[in-house]
């Protein structure tokens, strides 16, 4: 697992889309939380409080974390080279592990600068040190686990197609179903069950700073059920 973690790191930095998402990360988040007027707008909120930066950050992340994972599989499945793969004596579940923390590893040092966000805010409050930090540490944890549930979902699709456009598409389809898409169908039909099983109702609730067992248990299920596709999809690929 290590050496394909690796080889997915190393292959993320030698060509531009490591410094790319990252600084991609960084400039939206910066322009939309310090710069640009509205709702997001830090500076223009009136208090010291990072729930702009944790509302945002999860719709970036929906097209950020796809655009990363969706040559995982798609890629090899192009050039051929997932047949030579597979034929390594590795495990499938440690190949889908290595592709899964080589990208998850590669957001978290995108997210990594944004605690410059929270030093910040810090300092700005009025009286300094103005700052809810068990919510903003349980937003951080939140956000830890959505992108673990993004990253699984992105790696699952792409092992769909070839196409990485296509792996992309999907990708962003399920992300934004499971975020946000069953919150809107629990609105419509007035079911609390139906929204308990998108992500933004766990989230929501990591937020507050509360880490409940039942949203880590949720996150994780969502993380681990789209790996499990992961590798039954390689498994059908070897025969």
């Amino acid at each position: 697992m290590f050496a394909i973690l690796k080889k997915e790191i190393n292959s993320f930095f030698a060509s531009p889309i490591g410094y790319l998402v990252i600084a991609i990360f960084l400039l939206l988040n910066g322009l939309f939380l310090w710069l640009f007027k509205g709702e997001y707008n830090i500076l223009d909120y009136g208090f010291a409080d990072l729930s702009a930066f944790f509302l945002l950050a999860p719709w970036i992340l929906m097209f950020l974390i796809p655009a990363v994972t969706m040559r995982s599989f798609s890629d090899e499945k192009k050039q051929g080279t997932l047949e030579l793969l597979l034929t390594k004596p590795i495990s499938h579940t440690n190949l889908v592990l290595g592709k899964f923390f080589g990208a998850f590893i590669l957001i978290l040092i995108a997210l990594f600068p944004t605690l410059l966000y929270v030093f910040t805010v810090y300092a700005l409050g009025n009286p300094e040190g103005y700052l809810d930090v068990g919510s903003t540490l349980g937003s951080y944890f939140g956000l830890l686990f959505l992108i673990a549930s993004y990253t699984a979902i992105g790696i699952f699709t792409s092992t769909l197609s070839d196409n990485q456009i296509v792996a992309f598409i999907s990708s962003v389809f399920i992300c934004f179903l499971f975020y946000i898409g069953f919150e809107g169908i629990a609105d419509f039909t007035s079911n609390n069950f139906i929204e308990q099983l998108g992500m933004n109702a766990h989230y929501k609730s990591m937020s507050r700073g509360v880490l409940d067992t039942r949203d880590i248990i949720y996150f994780l299920s969502v993380a681990s059920f789209f790996l499990i596709l992961t590798k039954l999809n390689i498994n059908n690929e070897k025969k």
